[in-house]
């Protein structure tokens, strides 16, 4: 009978991980040192990277022990998950002390480093293995929750995942990306690095990443770009040496911020990549005229933070003219620097980058900024993307830059993107779907003028006076456009003025950096 009914009422593997996920945000909910999803998923991330590295560990070392080698594990005993989350002697004030002392007794009873700090002091001869990657992470979060008979619960039931199951893995990723966007969503400053999956698959399409090319975000988030390109070019792997080249030389990152960096990691692990390349310092950091070309690749996605702000140091890393505190234009100085030089017979690199449309009508710095994409790259197109593409997080207007180095710019191409009939705009509750893109799609590889696309020569985009440059305009409207008198919402003409005031405050801060004595 018990038999019957379990065949009649089957848990599938999405129920039974979606309610195991479920319990643990349950739990931590009651615990008082957690203060929303902010803090709940963070906790839930290093909880199952380290569930996810031991059960990836114990089978490593199963293949070594059939092939009579030995295996050297990165973390070592009594650290590993299988010597202390499955010890149910530890828990309460025992299992914090454990977990967040700098000093305590390990479950084998000895004296020695807390798990924190044996973790951040992980460290391997070369710098680039799982040890460092492991001493990485844990360096920039902490144990949040102080109930330590709650934090035993959370460590039980995510002791239930087996991250030796393809199907729990895959069926874990999608459920992890959907809590991902909840976070998001939750948090008002965790919107500078998130895209929307609708924009992030269009980008990746239109670039059609091959297996082979090398592909890097600089500012990767919590690994959208990255993940996306990933699952593209894995269909693209038939053969154990094509399986090695997707793992070894295709996905790389940068990301400096500690929370998204953990979360592009366990990202990343959970759709398939063994060993992440995600690079945790400032992309900023190295002097463009130190970026060799064993530095350039083939592709870069990205969505550089809006309206950041820059240090001293980090702007010397840029020539005197281009030095700028806003973090949109120093990335694009480096996304050009950093895509590899089309040489006869191979192609230049290429690039699709997210920016907000001050950075297309911006002067000075900006401008010769521009002039240098369009004089070494072929800007052939910009995306206009719909308002609200990118709320709740902000309500300025985007646009999509698509850039070949190889021959500069003869014409730029313009595709405005309109959202549905019957709507002004994109919100929270009615965000971009991926079918909006259909229309752009189909236009892409025979392009003609038309309600929708219009191109403008590069001669009417750079406006220069006695030969000094005035003027790098790209934010043109469409000329084929019927409707030009549309009201606009009294809150996105503030946002646009705001925008265009914030361009002229960096601009006059240029201008007293030029005259200074």
């Amino acid at each position: 009978m018990a038999k019957r009914q379990k065949e009649a009422n089957p848990e599938t593997t999405a129920q039974r991980l979606s309610g195991l996920v479920k319990s643990c945000r349950d739990i931590m909910r009651k615990d008082k040192g957690l203060n929303g999803d902010a803090d709940r998923l963070p906790m839930l991330t290093w909880i199952m990277f380290l569930k996810f590295l031991d059960d990836v560990e114990q089978e490593l070392e199963t293949k070594a022990l059939l092939k009579r080698q030995k295996y050297k594990p990165a973390i070592g005993q009594p650290y590993r998950w299988r010597d202390w989350a499955k010890n149910q002697n530890l828990t309460g004030d025992d299992l914090l002390s454990f977990i967040n002392n700098e000093k305590c007794t390990l479950p084998d009873g000895k004296e020695g480093a807390g798990l924190f700090y044996y973790l951040r002091s992980l460290q391997s001869e070369t710098g680039s293995t799982r040890k460092d990657v492991i001493a990485t992470v844990f360096r920039g979060i902490s144990n949040r929750m102080i109930n330590g008979y709650l934090l035993r619960d959370v460590v039980d039931k995510i002791d239930g995942i087996h991250f030796n199951s393809t199907e729990e893995i895959y069926t874990l990723s999608h459920l992890y990306e959907s809590i991902l966007k909840e976070m998001r969503d939750a948090s008002g400053d965790a919107g500078e690095f998130y895209t929307p999956r609708p924009v992030v698959k269009f980008m990746v399409q239109m670039l059609n990443p091959q297996l082979g090319e090398s592909v890097l975000d600089p500012a990767a988030g919590t690994g959208g770009f990255l993940v996306e390109t990933f699952e593209h070019l894995r269909k693209q792997a038939q053969t154990v040496e094509q399986y090695e080249t997707l793992q070894q030389s295709s996905i790389y990152g940068g990301e400096a911020k500690p929370l998204p960096y953990l979360l592009c990691q366990m990202n990343l692990l959970l759709h398939g990549l063994e060993y992440p390349s995600i690079d945790s310092g400032n992309s900023l950091r190295t002097p463009l005229r130190d970026i060799g070309d064993i530095e350039r690749v083939d592709i870069i996605l990205t969505n550089p933070p809006f309206g950041g702000e820059e240090e001293r140091g980090i702007l010397n890393n840029f020539p005197d003219d281009m030095r700028t505190a806003e973090t949109t234009l120093l990335f694009l100085q480096l996304i050009m620097r950093r895509l590899k030089r089309a040489k006869p017979g191979s192609r230049g690199g290429r690039a699709a980058v997210v920016v907000p449309n001050g950075t297309l009508f911006a002067d000075g710095i900006a401008a010769r900024i521009k002039e240098q994409m369009l004089k070494e790259f072929n800007l052939h197109t910009i995306v206009r993307l719909p308002d609200g593409v990118f709320e709740p997080y902000t309500s300025i207007p985007s646009n999509l830059l698509f850039f070949e180095h190889g021959a500069s710019t003869q014409e730029v191409w313009f595709y405005e993107i309109l959202p549905p009939i019957g709507r002004k705009k994109y919100s929270k509750t009615n965000s971009m779907q991926y079918d909006e893109f259909a229309g752009c799609i189909e236009w892409w590889d025979n392009r003609t003028e038309n309600e929708n696309a219009w191109r403008l020569p590069v001669a009417d985009i750079l406006q220069y006076n006695g030969g000094k440059l005035i003027s790098a305009n790209l934010d043109r409207k469409n000329p084929n456009r019927r409707n030009e008198n549309e009201f606009v919402e009294p809150a996105e003409a503030i946002a646009g003025i705001l925008e265009k005031e914030k361009q002229i405050v960096h601009l006059l801060d240029e201008i007293k950096q030029l005259v200074r004595p």
